[in-house]
């Protein structure tokens, strides 16, 4: 485990960010104590398209206008 001073981070801050990508322990201490573990962030996913091809229906009805009942609701014009 690496243990650097706030200042030593402020310096070599590049520097700590490479090691702790490259899986290496980096703490920051205030003084002799330690309060800051340095570690990468994890990616988020990926976005696959057409990752839901089959798994959702569309109702042949979609298109279809709405019945008089439901269109009052919408308040249109």
């Amino acid at each position: 485990m690496a243990q650097f001073s706030v200042h030593d981070a402020k310096t070599n801050l590049s520097r700590l960010i490479a090691d702790a990508l490259a899986g290496g322990d980096v703490v920051i201490a205030r003084g002799n104590i330690p309060v800051v573990r340095l570690v990468p962030v994890k990616p988020v996913g990926q976005r696959c398209f057409g990752a839901l091809k089959g798994k959702i229906a569309i109702d042949a009805r979609f298109d279809d206008p709405l019945p008089e009942d439901e269109l009052g609701g919408w308040q249109l014009g």
